[in-house]
């Protein structure tokens, strides 16, 4: 029977585990509430997989050193960002790292869809106004979509599906991607980046956090941006200068902001901290900006996200043990 152990499992996984299980009989299956670090990768002794789930980087090659030493073959991400994993030290140590690349593209661009709508409409304006017993129309006219340009950075699998929700809305879609797809054609059009900044009016990133993407919108692409642009990066938080983005929100560069990431949120993020403070003094700017509004990485959170990163990550894990290729393999 084969043995594996899940790291950093959520109330909501357990439920699709213990489900997954019952049509699993030969697998068996332990899980914790801990992030693979050095401190914890001895719990993964005896094991034949692993698979994990967390935003904090494993940089130490003490963790790949001794899940090659206990005989692992792989490590399994039940997410789609994999910057937390050295995958120069994985290959090292004779680890095939895999993710989930599109557990559900459809989760993420419908927060996507939820963020410009709030803004668009003004009702990060309206709700404290309303709340106040402020009931005035003073700054409220909002644009309507149809008549808006969508730029994408980033037509893959999740921005693809921005690019169709916002193709039905009627609005004009353009899209930077170094992969053009055929099958999009009919979706949007294909230019460069700096087309995107300067002709969309809202402006979505879904890029992966590569060394080429680390800070890829700075205070210069902001400034190519217009006026009353609206920004989202529902993909990594290190995609975006935080710096440079709270200038042009505080200087009226671009219009506004929705963020679901942003730089240093591991280990405060899906945390409480209402009564405890947190270090992120970008996070905490943001908070207090009119025309920003963030939520807590919680664009891939819906159900039909979390059945598929348990049973996708599951088989490919099993896939790995068994001395087979995983479509999904990054090094």
């Amino acid at each position: 029977m084969k043995k594996v152990l899940l790291y950093n499992i959520m109330d909501d996984e357990a439920a699709v585990i213990k489900e997954w299980i019952k049509t699993h009989p030969d697998v068996e299956v332990h899980s914790n509430k801990v992030t693979l670090n050095p401190d914890t990768v001895d719990l993964a002794k005896g094991y034949d997989g692993i698979s994990t789930e967390q935003d904090n980087l494993i940089d130490n090659p003490i963790v790949y050193q001794k899940l090659h030493e206990f005989g692992i073959k792989q490590i399994t991400l039940r997410i789609t960002g994999y910057d937390t994993i050295d995958l120069d030290l994985a290959t090292q140590y004779q680890l095939k790292v895999t993710n989930v690349p599109a557990y559900s593209p459809r989760s993420v661009s419908e927060m996507v869809l939820t963020q410009v709508m709030w803004l668009l409409r003004h009702l990060n304006v309206a709700q404290p106004r309303m709340h106040a017993y402020n009931f005035t129309w003073d700054g409220l006219q909002a644009r309507e979509i149809h008549d808006l340009t969508v730029g994408i950075i980033g037509a893959g699998k999740i921005g693809s599906e921005v690019a169709r929700i916002f193709k039905a809305l009627g609005a004009t879609v353009i899209a930077a991607d170094p992969i053009h797809r055929p099958e999009l054609n009919s979706v949007l059009k294909y230019v460069d980046h700096e087309t995107v900044y300067k002709e969309a009016d809202i402006i979505t990133t879904h890029t992966p956090l590569l060394k080429s993407t680390y800070h890829l919108f700075n205070e210069s692409v902001f400034k190519q941006m217009k006026s009353n642009a609206i920004f989202i990066n529902a993909s990594r938080g290190a995609v975006v200068d935080t710096p440079a983005l709270i200038a042009a929100l505080k200087n009226h560069e671009i219009t506004a902001a929705g963020l679901d990431t942003i730089e240093g949120e591991a280990n405060i993020f899906s945390g409480d901290f209402s009564e405890t403070p947190f270090e992120n003094d970008y996070l905490k700017t943001v908070l207090e900006l009119p025309n920003a509004i963030i939520t807590p990485h919680i664009g891939f959170y819906t159900d039909n996200a979390i059945r598929n990163m348990v049973e996708i990550s599951m088989k490919d894990m099993l896939t790995i043990i068994d001395g087979n290729t995983s479509e999904h393999e990054l090094n």
